[in-house]
This record gives structure tokens, C-alpha cells and sequence, in this order.
């Protein structure tokens, strides 16, 4: 008898241990809303975006870095945030394509490490954009999602990578002229 209610009551309080980490997580998204939009003319390479009816859910135009195949692209990215943020790590993909070793061509999964073991919820949905922007310009061919891209870098030929990055980054990520 006892065991059914003290049963009961772990379910309960379970119950609102969940609704205290959504409510933490709503919390720190608003925060982050908040400081993103402070920070619109201060990172102008990032556009942050919250979904209107989801707090949950977020979009972002990253400007491809300088001095890079990906140099005058913008960038669609897709956050899919849990309700254990920031415990645990957002999920982001690319929506715009883009021809780079850790990003998987067809569904625009990221192999970044703070995004799967080294997250901290030190880490913002701002900072992770600057993580991306990072990946983008310092690419890492030995854990690729995209085995062409990484294959091209591993062989050594940086200038067939630069290539098929440049033009993807043209007919994806370009505004198109006339």
C-alpha cells in the first residue's frame, strides 16, 4: 500500500521537475531573446531569430566567413531547442545547402562536437552560430558527414574543395541577379 503512494508521489514530483526545467529553459531562451536583440548591430554576421508561436524553435542568417569558398553566401540554420536546454545542446542543420566535410549534404546535419559531448550550458544559441561560423572557415576532414568534401581535403586537393564550395555557396546561398 504505502509502495503505490510513495510511487505516486516520485510520479508527481517528476512531473514537476518537468515543468520547472521547461519553465528554466523558457526562461533562458527569453534571456537569450533579449540579448540577441541588443546584439543586432554588434555581431552583424549573425541574425537570430524566434520562432513567433515557439520559443523553442529558432532560425539564423550567418554570413559565410571572409577569405572563405563560403565568403558573400547567407546561411539558413534550423534550431530544434529541447525543453532540457541549456542542459542539454540545441540540434541545428543547415537549411541552405553547402558543400563542407562536417555538414551531411542532403539533411544539413553538423558534426561539431559542442553540439553532440562537449556542450556546456555555458554555450548561448548565439555562440553556437559563432561555432559554425568557425567550423566554416576551419573545416575538419577527418569526421565528415559529407565524404566528398572530406576526401577532397584529405587527398590534398584544397583547390577542387574551394571549387565545389565556391559554387555550391553561388547557386545556394547568393541572391540571384536579374
Amino acid at each position: 500500500m504505502w509502495k503505490g503512494i510513495n510511487t505516486a508521489l516520485l510520479g508527481r514530483h517528476g512531473y514537476n521537475r518537468q515543468i520547472g526545467l521547461r519553465k528554466a529553459s523558457r526562461a533562458r531562451l527569453f534571456k537569450e531573446y533579449k540579448e540577441v536583440q541588443r546584439e543586432k548591430v554588434a555581431d552583424p554576421d549573425i541574425q537570430l531569430t524566434c520562432d513567433d508561436n515557439n520559443i523553442f524553435k529558432w532560425t539564423a542568417l550567418i554570413k559565410g566567413p571572409s577569405e572563405t569558398p563560403f565568403e558573400g553566401g547567407v546561411f539558413q540554420l534550423a534550431f530544434a531547442v529541447p525543453e532540457q536546454y541549456p542542459l542539454q545542446p540545441p540540434q541545428v542543420r543547415f537549411l541552405t545547402k553547402i558543400f563542407h566535410p562536417n555538414v551531411h549534404f542532403k539533411t544539413g546535419e553538423i558534426c561539431l562536437d559542442i553540439l553532440k559531448n562537449a556542450w556546456s550550458p555555458a554555450w548561448t544559441l548565439q555562440s553556437v552560430c559563432r561555432a559554425i561560423i568557425a567550423l566554416m572557415a576551419h573545416p575538419e576532414p577527418d569526421s565528415p558527414l559529407n565524404c566528398d568534401s572530406g576526401n577532397l581535403l584529405r587527398s590534398g586537393d584544397i583547390r577542387g574543395y574551394q571549387s565545389m564550395a565556391r559554387m555550391y555557396t553561388r547557386l545556394a546561398a547568393m541572391p540571384k541577379k536579374g
